[in-house]
């Protein structure tokens, strides 16, 4: 089987694409790697006691990394997740004097993407358990240490209240997927789900660009429900995709909740660190466009769903009623119950009296 993208040229690209920041260089850097390690073992305290989820695979580990790190990182995650599609691809691929440039093509694409991230990208946890890795390059929380200088120099921001806010954010994301027993497997069930049902046939991508247009005339912006993976997806990939977009909204949004509720009285500027990063997400120009593209515009949607959901249900019922989420991948709210948090009270509260 050929392998359809390179690999190879895609980390060369997106190194050069995410560039070298000045601050890889700064004096302030050494601070970075013992500021996260204190500061990730103190968030993973303040989330467990503000959620109750405690992680199941022990302490959480910080890994204070550059652009360069970050890229290779994901690399490594890219060719797990998008493994059900290059395996299509490479079986119909017949070798000829074409197939390197196919190859270099998407490989370039893909590097460009993964650098132009690279430059906007704080911190990260990730949570893909990849193949024929050490366990010390597992389960690890990333923090891309010239992008954080770079913000804490242009908008002055105190570093150790900074670091810790968002060393909160990252270890709630963990305790999300490693305090919940099933939630990784779930998820990266669904991931498998909506890829391994992608037909590459050209015909699709023609039919999906005629959908667009229609959706344009009608008035509809059709990237604004995840880009161009949703564009291009079938009927039964966008049921998944509705199915992922739902839960990571309830992430995203508990991420933020969280990160303010166990940092309060701790983090003094954590107001103006949400402003300024919330600024910074709705940039314009090109970048605006590439994020339309990516589907990161509609990602950054699902912080302020996930927070109304979380509002919502917990004027209704408490943390009692919200904790409902974490017993089963059933009690996930779906997008449509995320966008109109009554639907998924009304569903918990019937299935729970049901079941009585």
């Amino acid at each position: 089987m050929t392998e359809p993208i390179s690999w190879d040229l895609a980390e060369r690209i997106a190194e050069r694409v995410a560039g070298r920041e000045p601050f890889a260089d700064s004096y302030h850097y050494a601070s970075l790697e013992p500021d996260f390690a204190e500061f990730t073992a103190h968030a993973e305290e303040l989330v467990a006691a503000e959620t109750g989820l405690r992680s199941l695979s022990g302490p959480a580990r910080a890994r204070v990394t550059d652009r360069a790190g970050w890229v290779r990182a994901n690399l490594a995650s890219f060719q797990r997740l998008l493994r059900p599609i290059t395996e299509k691809l490479g079986s119909r691929m017949t070798p000829g004097p074409l197939t390197p440039v196919a190859r270099a093509v998407t490989g370039a694409e893909v590097g460009g993407l993964l650098g132009w991230m690279a430059t906007r990208v704080l911190g990260q946890y990730d949570l893909l358990i990849a193949e024929n890795e050490r366990p010390e390059e597992q389960d690890l929380v990333y923090y891309v240490g010239p992008n954080i200088l770079s913000l804490e120099k242009r908008y002055g921001f105190p570093p150790r209240e900074f670091r810790l806010w968002l060393a909160l954010h990252e270890v709630t994301h963990r305790a999300q997927f490693t305090g919940v027993p099933w939630m990784r497997d779930h998820f990266l069930s669904l991931v498998d789900q909506s890829l391994s049902s992608v037909d590459p046939d050209p015909k699709r991508l023609l039919d999906a660009l005629w959908r667009s247009i229609e959706q344009m005339r009608a008035g509809q912006n059709p990237l604004d429900e995840g880009g161009l993976v949703a564009l291009v997806a079938s009927p039964e990939q966008q049921a998944v995709l509705r199915k992922i977009q739902g839960m990571m909204g309830l992430l995203e949004g508990h991420g933020d909740v969280t990160m303010n509720r166990a940092g309060a009285g701790l983090i003094p500027s954590a107001d103006r660190f949400q402003r300024v990063l919330h600024e910074r997400r709705n940039t314009g120009g090109p970048a605006r466009i590439i994020q339309r593209l990516l589907g990161i515009e509609a990602k950054l949607q699902q912080y302020e769903l996930g927070e109304r959901f979380i509002a919502a249900v917990e004027a209704e019922g408490g943390r009692t009623l919200f904790d409902q989420v974490w017993t089963s991948p059933d009690n996930l709210p779906a997008l449509a119950e995320l966008r109109d948090p009554q639907l998924w009270i009304g569903r918990v509260r019937a299935e729970a009296a049901a079941a009585q």
